[in-house]
């Protein structure tokens, strides 16, 4: 995902619109649709033929579908064919030469949603949250995702300079990074306390599952399933991705039941996705998973199902809230849309859309004083333009993940938890009421 694109999206099998409608009722959509094309076409022409320079008619048409698509949600866009490759790479696991951030579109500017664990971009300190308002001396206001993205990539041992704004009061920060070969190791794994087995995914891409099936693997030989006290799926700052990566990893922990189900447009568009039996990899050992601001889409499908499961104490806090699933639409040479086209569900019906998931165990992070206020999430209900949950929608929440083991208090947690340590023991204490005065 994202490297560069918007991967909160999970891939789905696409259904058709309208299906089940009469042929009055399409004929009178198409009517109304033929109408309002013929106003587009002609303020097209006019463009043309009146505007103080010769546009070009590429930009134009391309524009109007870029706008067409924001003006849907913040995740619907449109990948020309160049993009198109660029997405595909990236969901294969392939090499690119990049700073290793995954960004979104927000207000004009590229907000990150999370750099990926030991790229460039992470070493050199960026954090999600981060907007990045210039790229070299080009602003960002005004270039569409791929046209930033592409001025972000280019050859390995480039510099390119990122100015940004972090936090609420928008402190510019200034970054001079070197580019690398991006090759995104979806899974990394360890002991941790010589008998719990770690894994982090940072992206649910094509190889996720199998680096998860390697990791079990090697627990297995060391130090042995007899050994082990358990598991810990650390999935936070995890932006999303394939959504039968998210079905296959958590079926490595489930015998049966229901994952996550999708309904889209109309009744016959919803599709349940349920865990096969005999694929259980983790043989119900204990499971801890780790959830933050940063843990969208894919990452949430996977802690939601395992948390409605009984199947996993999630600690951490509340995460990002995305709960739409985008289809990949190809359109021949042309590129391809990624559309919005169904919201999911966790097993037991809930909508994580614009709410997120709270964990089982809240834990903070100890935020350092010079980033306070400036390493939190707001989450999909901050987005312009997302989908509505009605009054359940919630903000996000920290998206920090201290670099130094030693100091990370939500993996602590989870370690102590899985050595028999009491939940209550564990938590965060509650923020103080705020005190109103009369």
């Amino acid at each position: 995902m994202r490297k560069g694109l918007s991967y909160l999206a999970c891939g789905a099998a696409a259904g058709v619109l309208l299906v089940g409608a009469s042929h009055d009722a399409l004929r009178a959509a198409a009517s109304a649709g033929n109408e309002k094309l013929a106003v587009f076409s002609e303020v097209f022409n006019k463009v043309r033929d009146s505007y103080v320079e010769k546009p070009d008619d590429e930009k134009l048409i391309k524009s109007a579908i870029d706008g067409m698509l924001t003006s849907l949600d913040p995740h619907s866009n449109y990948f020309d064919p160049k993009a198109l490759q660029d997405f595909q790479s990236s969901m294969k696991g392939e090499e690119f030469g990049g700073l290793g951030l995954e960004v979104m579109m927000e207000g004009g500017l590229v907000k990150v949603v999370s750099p990926i664990d030991d790229t460039p971009a992470a070493r050199a300190g960026m954090m999600s949250g981060d907007l990045v308002t210039r790229i070299d001396d080009t602003a960002v206001q005004g270039l569409t995702l791929k046209e930033a993205v592409d001025k972000m990539r280019g050859p390995a041992k480039s510099p390119v300079r990122l100015t940004v704004e972090r936090g609420s009061k928008g402190d510019v920060k200034e970054f001079t990074i070197v580019r690398e070969i991006i090759h995104v190791q979806s899974v990394r794994a360890h002991l941790e306390g010589g008998d719990i087995g770690y894994i982090r995914i940072t992206q649910f891409n094509q190889e996720a599952y199998d680096g998860v099936r390697k990791a079990f693997d090697h627990f297995r030989a060391d130090p042995g399933s007899s050994s082990l006290k358990g598991y810990i799926l650390d999935l936070r700052n995890n932006p999303g991705g394939l959504l039968n990566q998210a079905v296959e990893i958590t079926n490595a922990f489930v015998d049966s039941g229901d994952i996550v189900s999708t309904r889209g447009r109309t009744p016959d568009q919803g599709q349940r996705y349920g865990a096969r039996p005999g694929v259980n990899l983790a043989q119900d050992k204990p499971l801890v998973v780790l959830i933050n601001g940063g843990s969208a889409s894919a990452s949430e499908i996977v802690s939601g199902a395992l948390q409605d499961l009984k199947r996993a104490t999630l600690i951490g806090t509340r995460s990002f809230g995305k709960g739409s699933v985008q289809t990949i639409l190809p359109l021949g040479e042309n590129g391809a849309l990624k559309l919005t086209t169904a919201r999911y569900y966790t097993p037991s019906g809930r909508s994580i859309q614009a709410k997120g998931i709270d964990p089982d165990i809240r834990v903070l992070e100890n935020i350092p004083d010079d980033l306070k206020g400036k390493v939190s999430s707001m989450g999909e209900a901050s987005l312009a333009g997302h989908l509505k949950n009605g009054d359940l929608e919630e903000k996000g929440s920290d998206a920090y993940v201290p670099p130094d083991r030693d100091k990370d208090t939500q993996l602590e947690a989870a370690v102590e938890l899985l050595h028999g340590a009491r939940a209550e023991t564990l938590r965060s204490p509650d923020p103080p009421a705020a005190v109103t005065s009369q």
